[in-house]
């Protein structure tokens, strides 16, 4: 049997998040597995730091591939182009701004989608990275309305309500696993989401249009610095961004998530939860079994 497993890190810029992205990826403890990087028209170190992480990989027994842009094409379309570099069964996308804590994690993920068939797609639970960790996001929801949330954000990392795997109705792609013939048969990131937001929320849709669910999975804990792939790139309105392409998520799927048993519009909120950066969080952040 093929269990192979691709894991996919987009970076544009911020090399000093992405070498602590995959310095903590060697902390995994599988082996092997292959390494997509593409550096999407990075303009500072980042072609170093991948260089530097090659040679790492090729004494852990990883295989490494590498893709650059010279301009920033959009996170889509970019990660659009790096799925066509993955050879795994099952396919990871990870972002730059996030940290292995549990060195099984590939193997706990893969678990999840070879012991369903119906599973199409399986995220962690991501937290914050500095003390005492608490949730970012633990899978997440849409209400009736449209609105998109974090589910436990802001909440105890462990906090009991948040500790049992289960169905969710969407993921956010910061790290999530998918078999590669689930991924196949949807097809690619769609872009007109362009150049990114919504993106990752549209494709567990299509994944559950397919015949899918999403799958939250707490046995696995992965630190998210959070919104440093693609929110603090100077040159994207975020906020506007967030908007347009929001409407666009909800034209396309209202006709499923204004009949599912979401969390209620009155009740939605987003926490306020201040930014950490990378120097908030000095030397590594611990990994365990």
């Amino acid at each position: 049997m093929n269990d192979s497993v691709s894991v996919l890190i987009l970076a544009h810029n911020k090399a000093a998040y992405t070498r602590r992205t995959l310095d903590a990826l060697l902390r995994s403890s599988l082996r092997p597995f292959q390494v997509v990087l593409v550096d999407n028209g990075s303009t500072d170190e980042t072609p170093t730091v991948f260089a530097a992480f090659k040679a790492k990989a090729k004494a852990e027994n990883l295989a490494v591939e590498t893709l650059a842009f010279k301009e920033n094409l959009g996170a889509i379309v970019a990660r659009n182009r790096g799925m066509e570099r993955m050879t795994g069964a099952y396919w990871v996308f990870l972002d730059n701004d996030v940290s292995v804590r549990t060195r099984g994690w590939l193997e706990k993920l893969r678990a999840v989608l070879l012991g369903d068939p119906k599973a199409g797609v399986v995220g962690p639970k991501l937290i914050y990275p500095l003390p005492p960790h608490d949730i970012q996001c633990a899978g997440a929801a849409v209400t009736p309305g449209g609105q998109v949330e974090f589910c436990g954000r802001g909440r105890p990392r462990t906090d009991p309500a948040f500790a049992k795997p289960r169905d969710c109705q969407t993921l956010i792609s910061a790290c999530w696993m998918m078999p590669a013939a689930v991924a196949k048969n949807v097809g690619p990131l769609d872009e007109r989401f362009s150049p990114v937001q919504f993106e990752d929320i549209d494709y567990c849709y299509r994944i559950r249009e397919a015949g899918y669910v999403c799958r939250y999975e707490p046995g696995v804990e992965m630190y998210h610095f959070e919104n440093v792939t693609t929110g603090r790139t100077g040159t994207l309105n975020y906020p506007y961004l967030t908007v347009k392409n929001g409407l666009k998520f909800k034209e396309k799927w209202k006709h499923r998530f204004s009949k599912e048993n979401g969390p209620p519009d009155k009740d939605w909120k987003w926490a306020q939860i201040p930014t950490v950066k990378l120097e908030d969080v000095p030397g590594d952040l611990p990994a365990f079994d």
